[in-house]
């Protein structure tokens, strides 16, 4: 029988761990077996500065902090050489960072996650990490409002140029003007 000292402080692990978990929008469960030590160095670095908490924890802890916050369904993904990575803030972040260490090395496996609370599979995992970043969509969205501006601005200038031929030069050369702050 373990000491009450040990008890205590495999106590205080896993409601430390609960806690981030319940905390975060999501996070990954791998396995990390044959990641050899420079790659799991670069990994945890990468993991690190996307704001991911990456924890290697025996697989009894991480089960109980999983029951602990309502995620039993995750338990049956624990066993063999497992880890956890966590989400501090972007949902996405832990599935691009270890999908691209999955695909790099064979024996790398992404076992499941949870995403706001909910268990999700590999394959959803997968999907996740193929999202664009946040980064990427807004410039996507805004790419998009400014687009029928740019039209517009263009059939403006061909007009103004049209006219222009015999329009004034000092109006020719204002149009061009115009049709750039309107890009702006």
């Amino acid at each position: 029988m373990p000491s009450k000292s040990i008890l205590e402080q495999k106590q205080t692990v896993v409601a430390e761990l609960s806690e981030k978990i319940k905390n975060s929008p999501a996070g990954v469960v791998v396995n990390y077996q044959g990641i050899t030590v420079e790659d799991d160095t670069k990994m945890r670095k990468a993991l690190r500065e996307a704001g991911v908490s990456y924890m290697v924890m025996k697989n009894s802890l991480t089960g109980r902090a999983c029951d602990e916050v309502g995620m039993s369904d995750m338990k049956q993904y624990l066993t063999g050489m497992t880890a956890i990575a966590i989400a501090d803030k972007d949902a996405v972040a832990p599935a691009k960072v270890l999908k691209e260490y999955a695909e790099k090395i064979e024996s790398f496996q992404i076992l499941a996650g949870y995403l706001d609370g909910k268990v999700v599979d590999k394959d959803t995992v997968n999907a996740l990490a193929d999202i664009p970043s946040k980064e990427v969509l807004i410039a996507k969205l805004l790419g998009s409002i400014k687009s029928p501006l740019y039209g517009l601005a263009y059939a403006l200038q061909a007009v103004v140029d049209k006219d222009g031929e015999g329009a004034a030069p000092e109006a020719a050369e204002a149009a061009p003007e115009a049709a750039e702050e309107a890009q702006a």
